[in-house]
């Protein structure tokens, strides 16, 4: 994030300075150069960003998470300022400056990496605090959590592209893990849905009107993915996208919403009707002469009479008749080079 990236710029010139007010403040010309004072200083610095960077599992969320980190930081730091650790330096007074100094620099290093810690993330405080729930209702936009079946069906990313989805949607990280082991696959099947997922998540993050967002943070190892998915949405109070039924079901069991695409699909999807005007793609010849098969989005079978000769190509038909089967239903058409989709 920019933010933090501000954040430990700024840390690191204030460490900079620091060093050399005190480099001037505690006359230390005759016992240590300037550079080894910068040296040692920054060296300091630049270990606290480490751990900084090393802390980036824990996120709170949103912007009064700042506020929550400071307070907390500061808390923390005054209780250390007043505990026994400092006593030998307030009982020797020419120590007065270093317990200064030393009070001071806690200070700063503990709000500091509270403030980071806060900044990371906006999506929860209840994974930080267990059992504290905070209210939602200052979140920009509403949740979904996505699953590894979303992105392997691929069409989450066509229904982003037409700017209908309206949650911010979460990918975490144990989801990226889980499809990358797919993309890496010795099995052919498994290592194609996985590519597929990856692709899918490549177009999401190019659009940029899309509120995408990649949740770091993780939970036990011992914990199953599925059981990660439905804490995380009970946590952040977010629904669960998926494909996966069993999953679904669980999720309503700890009363956690979730949606759907393949519902989706079928509500959107055109009632097939004698006279509808469709468009599909003929695949293979049928079994009567001068027949075309093609399958329309819900695996319906689609005989087209008169069209044997675009097997292979999108054409435009208009239905004849609607015969219900076994498999659900099979349709017969005619190829209308003149009919336009609508």
């Amino acid at each position: 994030m920019k933010t933090i990236l501000i954040c430990r710029i700024f840390f690191l010139l204030v460490s900079l300075l620091a060093c050399v007010v005190c480099y001037k403040f505690l006359e230390l010309e005759n016992e240590w150069p300037l550079w080894q004072v910068l040296c040692v200083g920054m060296g300091m610095a630049s270990l606290i960003i480490l751990i900084d960077l090393m802390l980036q599992g824990f996120s709170l969320r949103g912007l009064s998470a700042l506020t929550f980190g400071l307070l907390m930081g500061g808390g923390v730091a005054y209780l250390l300022a007043i505990s026994p650790l400092f006593e030998p330096l307030e009982n020797n007074p020419e120590l007065a400056q270093m317990l200064y100094l030393s009070r001071l620099s806690l200070y700063v290093i503990v709000m500091y990496l509270a403030t980071v810690i806060a900044l990371r993330g906006k999506d929860e405080f209840n994974l930080v605090i267990p059992y504290v729930r905070f209210s939602p209702q200052n979140i920009e936009a509403q949740l979904a959590v996505l699953d590894t079946s979303v992105l392997i069906d691929g069409r989450i990313a066509a229904i982003c592209k037409t700017k209908w989805m309206g949650y911010a949607l979460v990918i975490p990280r144990f989801v990226l893990d889980e499809l990358q082991s797919i993309a890496d696959s010795t099995d052919p099947v498994r290592k194609e849905k996985g590519r597929k997922g990856l692709d899918a998540l490549t177009q999401m993050r190019q659009m940029k009107h899309l509120n995408l967002r990649i949740h770091e943070s993780d939970l036990s190892d011992a914990r199953a993915v599925d059981s990660k998915l439905i804490f995380l949405c009970a946590s952040m109070q977010a629904k669960l996208l998926t494909m996966d039924y069993n999953l679904a079901k669980i999720a309503e069991v700890d009363g956690v919403e979730w949606l759907n695409l393949t519902e989706l699909a079928k509500v959107l999807y055109q009632e097939i009707a004698v006279g509808t005007r469709i468009t599909v793609e003929l695949v293979r010849a049928g079994k009567d002469p001068g027949q075309a098969v093609g399958y329309l989005p819900d695996g319906s079978m689609l005989v087209v009479n008169e069209g044997v000769s675009q097997i292979g190509q999108q054409v435009n038909v208009e239905v004849d008749s609607v015969v219900p089967s076994a498999g659900g239903k099979m349709i017969f058409a005619t190829y209308r080079p003149s009919v336009l989709k609508h």
